[in-house]
């Protein structure tokens, strides 16, 4: 007696989901709109994390002298 072939499907992540949900509710124009300030809304944070960064280093190596 053989056992039944099993078939795994894989639950979506929520993001696959919600990109699901998005595709049914948006046309292409504006996803692509959507996922363009969303990625600009990223990169936004990582330049200020990075000027975060610099000031602090600026401020660690202290004072310095102008003429």
């Amino acid at each position: 007696m053989q056992a039944a072939p099993v078939r795994a499907t894989a639950i979506p992540s929520v993001t696959d989901a919600l990109r699901a949900v998005e595709s049914l509710l948006m046309s292409g124009g504006q996803r692509t709109a959507r996922r363009n300030a969303w990625t600009s809304v990223l990169e936004d944070r990582r330049r200020a994390k990075d000027r975060f960064e610099a000031q602090r280093v600026l401020e660690e190596a202290g004072p310095t002298r102008t003429s």
